[in-house]
């Protein structure tokens, strides 16, 4: 019988920085191709497939290389008034990413982290919600949510209210 000795060569690691980079990267590209809202203007828009959950999106500010916005399904929390779930999110058109700024489902993030966190509680707290909006974004695909579906809704929006 003999013997082979193998050698294994150590795969690159990533650290945790860089896999959120890889979040907001591949968000970048759900939320575009989903519904470019980098292209669109301020205001409230609504996407409706038909199942009774339609997706909000406020355009809240569009800067020369950033786009400021809030999702949600539009159900608000009785307790807290808010809508719930919902997360505001920040494209960064120049770096092509999409970050989840805030993510609310029941609890705000002070509720989740504390109110002064040790920096790898923050980055840990980022990876979920950046992980959620990219489950979250390819969810609404799977549901049929896209441009197609967007369409501008002329309300007040909470901002505007």
């Amino acid at each position: 019988m003999s013997l082979a000795l193998v050698k294994r060569e150590k795969l690159p690691s990533i650290s945790r920085f860089g896999w959120l980079m890889g979040l907001y990267a591949e968000n970048f590209l759900r939320l575009q191709r989903l519904f470019e809202v980098a292209e669109l203007g301020c205001g409230r828009y609504v996407s409706s497939v038909g199942d009774g959950l339609d997706v909000h999106i406020d355009i809240v500010e569009q800067h020369a290389y950033t786009t400021e916005l809030r999702m949600s399904y539009g159900l608000i929390d009785p307790q807290t008034g808010l809508a719930d779930p919902s997360a505001s999110v920040r494209l960064y058109r120049d770096a092509r990413q999409v970050e989840a700024t805030h993510c609310y489902a029941g609890r705000r993030w002070q509720d989740v982290i504390g109110m002064y966190p040790p920096p790898q509680r923050v980055l840990n707290h980022r990876l979920r919600m950046n992980t959620f909006l990219g489950k979250w974004l390819q969810y609404l695909a799977e549901q049929g949510h896209g441009v197609a579906t967007l369409k501008e809704n002329f309300q007040k929006s909470e901002n505007n209210a």
